[in-house]
C-alpha cells in the first residue's frame, strides 16, 4: 500500500508527527516556555538588551502563534467541537495576552513595570496552555478532525507570518531559532 503524498511531496505517514495541529500548537508552548524562563533568569538584572532580545522572541512567538489559532484552529475547533464557551474563553485569553504584548512593545526594559508585565503574560499563558492542552486538545481529538490538514493550513501560515514579521522560519519553532526543530532551523533577520 502506498502513502498519500502531500503537496510538498512528503508521505501524509511523515508528516503526521511533524504538522499535526495540536503537535505544532503544543511545540510552540514548549518553545515560549522556554522564552519565559530565560526572561526568569534576567529578572533584576541591568542587561536591559538581552530583557529586551529575549521579551521581542517572546511576543513575536505569542503574536504569531495567537494569529494562526484564532485564523485557522479555533474556527476549526468551534466546527468541530460542542464547546463554544471554551473557544470563547480562549479568545478572550489572547485578546488579554495581545494587550500586554502592546504595552511591553511600547515600553523599555529599563521601566520599572516591565518586568512585572512579562511576568504576567507568562502567568496569564501558562493558565491558556493548561487549558488548551487538558480541555481543547483533548476534544479536538476525539472529534476526529483531520489534524494533518489542518496542521499543514497553520504551518503554512505560521511560515508567510513569520517571513512578514522579519524573522524568517524553517518552521516548527515559533521563534525560528529551534535547532531540534522537524523541519530545520532558520535564523532571525
Amino acid at each position: 500500500m502506498t502513502a498519500k503524498t502531500t503537496a510538498s511531496g512528503t508521505s501524509r505517514t511523515e508528516v503526521k508527527s511533524l504538522n499535526d495541529a495540536i503537535a505544532l500548537l503544543t511545540e510552540d508552548h514548549k518553545e515560549v516556555k522556554k522564552l519565559f524562563k530565560a526572561f526568569e533568569k534576567l529578572v533584576g538584572s541591568e542587561d536591559v538588551e538581552k530583557k529586551k532580545d529575549v521579551v521581542e522572541q517572546i511576543c513575536l512567538a505569542l503574536t504569531v502563534h495567537t494569529e494562526i489559532e484564532e485564523e485557522i484552529f479555533y474556527p476549526a475547533a468551534r466546527a468541530g467541537i460542542d464547546d463554544d464557551d471554551l473557544i470563547n474563553e480562549a479568545e478572550v485569553e489572547h485578546a488579554s495576552a495581545k494587550d500586554l504584548i502592546m504595552q511591553l512593545q511600547a515600553m523599555a526594559p529599563s521601566d520599572e513595570m516591565f518586568d512585572a508585565k512579562v511576568t504576567v503574560l507568562g502567568e496569564y499563558i501558562d493558565h491558556h496552555v493548561q487549558e488548551e492542552e487538558s480541555e481543547m486538545f483533548i476534544k479536538v481529538k476525539k472529534a476526529k478532525m483531520d489534524l494533518i490538514d489542518l496542521g499543514e493550513q497553520m504551518f503554512a501560515r505560521k511560515a508567510e507570518l513569520m517571513e512578514t514579521m522579519g524573522a524568517g522560519i524553517g518552521a516548527g519553532s515559533m521563534t525560528g531559532k529551534s535547532k531540534d526543530s522537524p523541519h530545520g532551523k532558520s535564523a532571525r533577520s
